[in-house]
């Protein structure tokens, strides 16, 4: 498999248009205790509440449940899916607020859309785009938000600085995605599966951590959503920082 950034970004896309497709949700983690941990596991049947079974979850975590949204908040989400998360974000921030989702996949994005137009939410739009290199303007949201997406984007360092970027001075970033416990060798950054599955694609904490202080980040912090289990090297994770307000 090429690891050239554009070929793998059209693989990535190529892999989830035929999940949504067959709408075949992300894998499911099971703590030890044999609880789902990832996809709609991670938020309750009570946040899911009254949304279509089109609105199919990818995500490791919940980032919504931990960005303490705020009515009239403006909120990005990078790889937006098929809306989970806009959905939830939207009912946070209410009718004063705004939830834009970005994609770069068209099936996700015709997906997404329907779902909006079924629950009939007034306050979300979804923008066909790179989270390497956003469609919007700068210091134009209060809240980035995303879920288990950054890892799969080959240029981590412009996803964070394009985050930074179109916050407001003051804004939040808060993202669940899977870290690493240690590097993944070559064999497994060649391993499509491990790609697709959201994991060789993605770093060590401290590497991650770094990425984001490196863009202008201020109190860059790593908190475990979901331990690995013996056999895996990595986890869920959700992670926060803030852009400074001056």
């Amino acid at each position: 498999m090429t690891t050239e950034p554009q070929a793998l970004k059209q693989t990535v896309s190529e892999v989830y248009a035929a999940r949504i497709a067959n709408d075949e949700p992300c894998e499911v983690s099971l703590d030890a205790d044999g609880n789902d941990q990832w996809g709609k596991g991670a938020y309750g049947a009570e946040a899911l509440a009254g949304l279509p079974d089109g609105v199919i979850s990818y995500g490791c975590g919940n980032p919504t449940a931990l960005a303490a949204l705020r009515p009239g908040d403006r909120v990005l989400d990078l790889g937006s899916g098929a809306g989970l998360d806009c959905f939830l974000a939207a009912r946070q921030v209410g009718s004063q607020g705004r939830v834009i989702g970005v994609d770069f996949t068209p099936e996700m994005l015709e997906r997404a859309r329907a779902n909006a137009a079924e629950l009939g939410i007034a306050n979300v739009e979804f923008r066909e785009g790179d989270i390497e290199a956003l469609p919007l303007d700068d210091a134009s949201v209060d809240v980035v938000i995303s879920n288990c997406v950054i890892n799969l984007a080959p240029d981590k360092d412009a996803v964070f600085h394009e985050a930074f970027r179109v916050l407001a001075p003051g804004g939040r970033l808060m993202v669940s995605d899977i870290l690493l416990t240690r590097p993944a060798s070559e064999a497994e950054q060649r391993d499509l599966a491990l790609l697709a599955g959201c994991i060789s694609g993605s770093l060590p904490a401290d590497d991650y951590l770094a990425k984001v202080a490196a863009a202008g980040f201020a109190n860059a912090a790593c908190a475990v959503e979901a331990p690995p289990c013996d056999s895996e090297f990595w986890f869920s994770a959700a992670v926060s920082a803030d852009k400074p307000a001056s």
